[in-house]
């Protein structure tokens, strides 16, 4: 267990939490998780096992990174969709206010930041981990919260100030060495703590410094991710724990204060562990199914003929932007929005696509059984 100290904000005086430095002192009983530590592990092997099978695997990373981050903005009170910020980064207007759009938006900017630096060779650490927040809150709602720099005051989790709060993280001053802390197990070799048990740890540590001032939880997040890629046990991006953490919101946020002020992280794993499992196998479910649905439309529109080479091309289009304008759409695809539009209404008529505005001007166009797919557990927490 961690130390608690003293620390003044305002007229009054609060005892801010401070974690030990990892790994754990006792190590973690994991005799009772092997079994799951195990049965995690051939999950995200098939998981990865996968990226060689689909015809597309930028596309399959880019919907994932999507959908990843509309739930992780989610658990952090925004209302955005899929669909908002599709029709977003297609230049339309969402249908929520723009702010949360910005936000979702911004944490893929902040997933492919990260993951382009790491596959230069940049190793994960404080540097990159300071570069990622900064494009997370780069604009919208967290641009005037040092985005980029560790917190240089008091943060706290719950209630309206840290004398009432659900959780007081350490005080500024002790966060540069408590983060220094965490790097040197990032770059440790552990051959006695498998790799998830690694991911485990790490992301209770880092939220329990909550170094920045607004982001922790989503660049906690995204750590999981890059950490395991980091270590090899996934050559892609391609498993993504925030729809498990937003089912079981209640049991995480417990489990986390139960690690602080119990030492009990053998319940942590077991939890983590059944997450990545569960996230894993339904990640590889969902690939499947998008691999057979592209495969069935794409026979369906090379029965068209002649017209089939424009209709495939825009229909290639909409496996990455599942809701597209005829006019945003002609200029990235490359060719004229009669063209589209003809394609688009052959879409249509094959049951591929919708228009979904209802309108002669300016229709919009939605390739609704791949999206049904992508929105899977995404509905907005109320």
């Amino acid at each position: 267990m961690g130390r608690y100290v003293e620390t003044a904000y305002g007229t009054e005086t609060v005892r801010a939490y401070v974690p030990p430095s990892l790994p754990p002192s006792p190590a973690p009983h994991l005799d009772g998780i092997r079994q799951l530590l195990e049965q995690a592990s051939l999950a995200v092997g098939r998981l990865d096992g996968l990226t060689g099978a689909f015809p597309d695997l930028a596309l399959y990373i880019y919907s994932w990174v999507r959908k990843d981050a509309v739930l992780s903005s989610q658990i952090e009170g925004t209302q955005s969709s899929i669909s908002d910020l599709l029709m977003f980064e297609n230049g339309d207007v969402p249908g929520v206010p723009v702010h949360d759009v910005l936000d979702v938006s911004n944490y893929v900017a902040a997933m492919s930041h990260g993951l382009t630096r790491m596959r230069s060779g940049f190793p994960l650490s404080l540097r990159l981990i300071r570069e990622m927040h900064d494009v997370l809150l780069a604009r919208g709602r967290g641009a005037h919260q040092q985005p980029g720099e560790f917190r240089r005051s008091q943060n706290w989790i719950g209630g309206s100030r840290p004398g009432n709060a659900v959780y007081v993280p350490p005080p500024p001053e002790l966060v540069d060495d408590c983060m220094g802390n965490l790097e040197l197990f990032l770059h440790e070799e552990r051959p006695d703590l498998p790799v998830l048990v690694q991911a485990a740890l790490v992301h209770v540590q880092f939220e329990s410094i909550h170094p920045f001032l607004d982001g922790n939880g989503r660049i906690g997040r995204l750590l999981i991710t890059l950490l395991l890629c980091a270590r090899g046990v996934m050559g892609e991006p391609i498993l993504y724990l925030s729809l498990y953490f937003k089912r079981h919101r209640s049991a995480y946020y417990e489990l986390l204060n139960r690690v602080r002020e119990k030492g009990d992280w053998e319940e942590w794993l077991h939890f983590f562990l059944t997450g990545v499992k569960e996230t894993a196998n339904e990640a590889a479910d969902a690939a499947r199914r998008m691999m057979a649905l592209f495969a069935e439309h794409r026979r369906q529109i090379e029965t068209l003929g002649r017209p089939a080479a424009s209709v495939l091309l825009v229909y290639r289009h909409m496996q990455q932007t599942p809701i597209l304008s005829i006019v945003n759409a002609a200029p990235k695809i490359g060719i004229s929005a009669p063209t589209v539009a003809k394609s688009l209404e052959h879409l249509r008529r094959l049951g591929i696509v919708r228009e979904m505005t209802g309108k002669q001007r300016h229709r919009m166009f939605v390739y609704e059984p791949y999206l049904a797919i992508l929105n899977e557990g995404t509905e907005p927490i109320r």
